[in-house]
C-alpha cells in the first residue's frame, strides 16, 4: 500500500509538524574536496565535538577531522588524517570517547585514531591501534553501541570480524555465514544482536559472541539492488531496498515472524540506497538517500501501518553522504530532536530537524533518558557474556559529562604481533614467543640507550 493512500484519517502525533532547515551559510563547512569514492557509506561521521569526513587524497587514503566550531571555508592545506596507504571507505566516532575514531580502508586494514583536543594542527599519520585481518577492503564499521573498546569491521572479503580494540585482537571471526557481499551490518540498542544484510539478498540477525545466525529473512525485497537494514523498538526491523520494478521501498519486519512484512510501502523510483538512520527515543526513522536531495521521515510505531509517512526536507543539492549527531550533541532548549551533517560536492552542511513548541520549558516527552557516553562493560566482560544494557543520561539541563571521557588505552603489550587471519584459535605458544621477542627487543633497545648515554656524557 502506498503511503499516500493511509493519509486519509489525520494521525495525531507530536512529530507531524517536525520542520527540517538548513543552518545560515556561514555555519557550514565550506571548499571541501568530498571523496569521490561509490562506495554506500555515510562517507562522515559527527559527535558533539567534532566532525569527519572522507576526502579525496592522492597515493591514499585520507579523512578530514574539524571541531564543530570551525565552520566557514577551511583552507587547502588543512592537515588531514592520511595513514592509510588506499581509500578510506568508512569512519565512525567512538561512541564513548569523542575524540577516537576508527577508519576502514581499500588497504584491508581498520585504524583507530585520537584526535587531539581542539582537533588537529598537523597531519596525523600513526594510529593508536592498527587492526589487520580482512583479506580484501574494509566498507563498514560499527562501534559496539554499550561495551567499550569493541568495534565490528565487515570487509568485502564478506567476513564480519569483531575486535576487542584496546589488545588488537580479533576475538570473533564470522566467516561461513554470508556468501557474498555484505551491504549493511549494525548492532541492536544493547549490542545483544548483530543485522547484516547481503548481496545474497538474505537478512540476517546473528548472535554476536557466537557468530551464529538466530534468524534469517530470504528476499526482504525483491529487487536486486542493495539492501539497508537497522533495528527499530522492539527487536523490530527496518529495511529499505527495491521492488523488482526498482521502485524504491521501506518495509518492516518482525525476526521472531520473518514470514511477511509487517508492512511493505513503496516509495519512488529514484536509484540512489536509502541509508535509515533511527532515533529510538522518539521512534522516528529518517531515510536519506544516496544523490537525493531529500529526507523522508517516519514514524514507527505499533499499529498499523507501524511506519507512518511524516514529512519530507528537500534542498536543491542532492547529498553524496550523511552525518547523524548523538542524541547528546542536540539543543534541547531548541526542540531540536535530530541534527544531520549532509555532505555536497565541496560542503558539509548541517541540517536541523525541530518540533515547533511555544514554550521555552525542557519538553520532557520529546527528551525521555537517553544513551549517555558511559560504556556498561569493558571488552574482555562483555566477549565473555556480560549483558550491557545502555546507561541512560537526561538532558534537562543540556547534558554535561560529569565523569572524564573513557580513556583509551592500549595494552601495548598485549596487542598481538600476529594477525588475526588465524581467527579464534588462540595460539598462546605464539604469544609467549611474541611477547618474549618484544622484551628481547626493549632490553637490546635500553642497552642501545644507556651506550649512547655513557658516550654523550665522556664528550661533556
Amino acid at each position: 500500500m502506498e503511503f499516500t493512500m493511509s493519509r486519509k484519517v489525520v494521525r495525531s502525533s507530536k512529530f507531524r509538524h517536525v520542520f527540517g532547515q538548513a543552518v545560515k551559510a556561514d555555519q557550514c563547512y565550506d571548499d571541501i574536496r568530498i571523496s569521490q569514492m561509490t562506495w554506500d557509506s555515510n562517507f562522515c561521521s559527527v559527535n558533539p565535538k567534532f566532525v569527519a569526513m572522507i576526502v579525496d587524497a592522492s597515493g591514499g587514503g585520507a579523512f578530514m577531522v574539524l571541531p564543530l566550531s570551525k565552520t566557514g571555508r577551511i583552507d587547502m592545506s588543512y592537515p588531514t588524517v592520511c595513514g592509510h596507504t588506499g581509500p578510506v571507505l568508512d569512519i565512525e566516532f567512538c561512541p564513548h570517547n569523542d575524540n577516537i575514531i576508527a577508519s576502514g580502508s581499500e588497504d584491508c586494514s581498520v585504524m583507530i585514531w585520537e584526535i587531539p583536543e581542539g582537533g588537529l594542527t598537523s597531519p596525523l599519520t600513526d594510529p593508536v591501534v592498527k587492526l589487520e585481518g580482512h583479506s580484501k577492503r574494509v566498507g563498514i564499521l560499527s562501534w559496539h553501541p554499550t561495551a567499550h573498546n569493541v568495534l565490528m569491521s565487515a570487509g568485502c572479503d564478506n567476513v564480519v570480524i569483531l575486535w576487542n580494540v584496546a589488545r588488537g585482537d580479533a576475538v570473533v571471526r564470522i566467516d561461513t555465514v554470508h556468501t557474498d557481499l555484505i551491504y549493511s551490518a549494525c548492532w541492536n540498542r544493547d549490542g545483544s544482536w548483530i543485522l547484516t544484510s547481503c548481496k545474497d539478498k538474505t537478512l540476517r540477525v546473528l548472535d554476536p559472541r557466537k557468530g551464529t545466525v538466530l534468524y534469517e529473512k530470504e528476499k526482504p525485497h525483491e529487487g536486486s539492488r542493495p539492501v539497508r537494514a537497522v533495528f527499530v523498538s522492539d527487536g523490530k526491523i527496518l529495511s529499505t531496498g527495491f521492488s523488482r520494478m526498482s521502485e524504491r521501498q521501506v518495509a518492516l519486519w518482525d525476526p521472531k515472524n520473518f514470514g511477511e512484512a509487517l508492512t511493505l510501502q513503496e516509495l519512488d523510483t529514484s536509484s540512489g540506497v536509502l541509508l535509515p538512520f533511527f532515533d529510538p527515543d522518539t521512534g522516528v526513522v529518517y531515510l536519506c538517500g544516496k544523490g537525493d536531495s531529500s529526507i523522508r521521515y517516519f514514524e514507527v510505531t505499533d499499529e498499523a501501518p507501524y511506519v507512518h509517512y511524516l514529512s519530507m526536507y528537500s534542498s536543491k543539492e542532492s547529498q553524496k553522504g550523511m552525518g547523524y549527531m548523538p542524541k547528546r550533541g542536540l539543543e534541547v532548549n531548541k526542540c531540536e530532536i535530530a541534527r544531520f551533517y549532509k555532505l555536497h560536492e565541496r560542503k558539509c552542511e548541517p541540517i536541523v530537524m525541530t518540533v515547533p513548541r511555544k514554550s521555552d520549558l525542557f519538553q520532557e516527552d520529546l527528551y525521555p533518558d537517553t544513551v549517555g557516553p558511559e560504556p556498561s562493560a569493558e571488552a574482555d566482560e562483555w566477549f565473555e557474556g556480560k549483558e550491557a544494557p545502555p546507561n541512560l543520561i537526561s538532558l534537562k539541563d543540556g547534558f554535561v559529562a560529569t565523569t572524564k571521557a573513557k580513556e583509551f588505552k592500549v595494552h601495548k603489550s598485549l596487542l598481538k604481533t600476529t594477525t588475526a587471519s588465524a581467527g579464534n584459535q588462540h595460539d598462546s605458544s605464539g604469544e609467549v614467543q611474541s611477547l618474549r621477542k618484544e622484551v628481547k627487543d626493549l632490553k637490546e633497545a635500553l642497552e642501545e640507550l644507556t651506550t649512547r648515554v655513557k658516550e654523550l656524557e665522556s664528550k661533556h
